[in-house]
């Protein structure tokens, strides 16, 4: 398609804009579209950006890593166009029922067995250390923290989520305590040496086996943590508590039943379950879960986001387990998504000497900056769901609040 065709086609979604306005500075041109506040600028540096903004995100991620257009606030670029997006949602929702049989053919093309499953996890996790050590805190936890009153450190707002895990479950000396999806170890050493539990966790990343690995050993913890490199589908055993931190969106839509059947049947009869996740609207859910987007293509390939109602119907289905804790992270998420941003940043320098190019830094800046508008707008949310067995007496506890936007949601999880 030609430049022109595709800037007229594109020019006539953004006349559509009933939210803020946009500015579009191309070469001596300068357009606007829509009227007020909220208000973004983007800087249109070659034409060839306008045939690729026709392929949706997955073109405008390109564009951008190639630096054919640019903005002076992301952030906000990317908030107007969430804020803006209804009547794309309806266009993509009428649009559903032609493409879902495309759709359904192509995964069962891409099935998610363990060996492409390693892959795509490899794919971003095992992008180095040295990358995340350099974006994340000193405890490099890649999940959303908490912020429970202003002036704290990013490390402290991971230690003060990770306490909020501990607590949810009233983890102790005595407990066997299972973690799916180990990250870097920062849950597994935190509750060992906190509470005395001795816990077993897994990844599949081999970066982030052999740094938990490495940090357990320093840390003295060897008799009380043992790090697996196991796909969650094989592990075996009973467990008084059970973690998994942000790990269910790398499961895959088709397996999202699987993967809590396997939770359920881990768990001893009076056992209780933590899961953080990321969460997208129920509305959206059918639409998202096998489009190909820029993120679950460029970032976290196979990747996909349950929603409430999708984690409710496959535990009310799949599993004798009861929901019953609901907390709302979200608001936590914008910061920490900016920190990570503005670290990640700050180390632009030494990360291209260690070969991450300027391709790959354009790429993961504006990752993190859509994340974050993402997190500000809701279209997309975190949670911290406990689940327990029948004979679990454990109850929700009240979340602790440090400011007006953590709030606990009503639970809604229905099936």
């Amino acid at each position: 398609m030609s430049a022109w065709l595709s800037r007229w086609l594109v020019s006539l979604l953004l006349a559509r804009i009933k939210v803020g306005s946009l500015v579009v500075v191309e070469s001596d041109e300068r357009r606007v579209y829509g009227s007020g506040p909220p208000a973004a600028t983007v800087r249109i540096d070659s034409p060839r950006t306008w045939p690729k903004l026709i392929r949706g995100s997955r073109g405008m991620a390109e564009a951008f890593a190639q630096g054919l257009w640019d903005s002076p606030d992301l952030v906000a670029l990317i908030r107007l166009a969430a804020r803006n997006a209804g009547g794309l949602d309806r266009l993509r929702s009428w649009l559903a029922p032609v493409r879902w049989p495309l759709q359904r053919a192509a995964a069962l093309l891409r099935r998610s067995t363990k060996r492409r499953r390693r892959r795509d996890i490899t794919a971003h996790y095992d992008l180095g250390n040295e990358l995340f050590s350099r974006m994340l805190d000193p405890t490099m936890s890649y999940s959303c923290a908490v912020f429970e009153r202003e002036g704290m450190t990013l490390e402290q707002a991971q230690v003060a989520k990770l306490e909020r895990v501990c607590e949810q479950l009233d983890l102790g000396p005595g407990d066997r305590v299972l973690e799916i999806g180990t990250g870097w170890g920062a849950f597994a050493l935190h509750a060992a040496a906190t509470r005395g539990c001795h816990v077993t966790t897994t990844t599949i990343s081999r970066e982030q086996h052999h740094y938990a690995v490495e940090q357990v050993h320093r840390g003295g913890l060897n008799d009380r943590v043992t790090v697996l490199m196991e796909d969650y589908r094989d592990l075996r055993g009973r467990y008084d508590k059970l973690v998994s931190i942000e790990m269910i969106e790398a499961v895959g839509w088709r397996h999202f039943g699987t993967f809590f059947a396997k939770c359920s049947e881990l768990l001893a009869p009076d056992g209780a379950m933590l899961l953080q996740a990321i969460t997208i609207d129920d509305r959206a859910y059918e639409v998202e879960k096998a489009s190909k987007s820029f993120i679950n293509t460029y970032i976290f390939p196979g990747g996909c986001l349950p929603s409430l109602e999708v984690i409710a119907r496959n535990v009310a289905r799949r599993t004798d387990l009861q929901a019953v804790g609901l907390g709302d992270l979200t608001p936590h998420y914008v910061e920490t998504l900016r920190r990570w941003r503005k670290t990640f940043t700050a180390h632009a320098d030494a990360l291209a000497e260690r070969g991450y190019d300027e391709r790959f830094r354009r790429l993961w800046t504006l990752y993190l900056a859509y994340c974050e508008a993402g997190f500000a707008e809701r279209r997309i949310c975190d949670v911290q769901l406990l689940l327990t067995k029948p004979r679990s007496r454990i109850t929700s506890r009240t979340y602790r609040t440090g400011s007006d936007h953590s709030q606990q949601p009503e639970l809604s999880l229905s099936a």
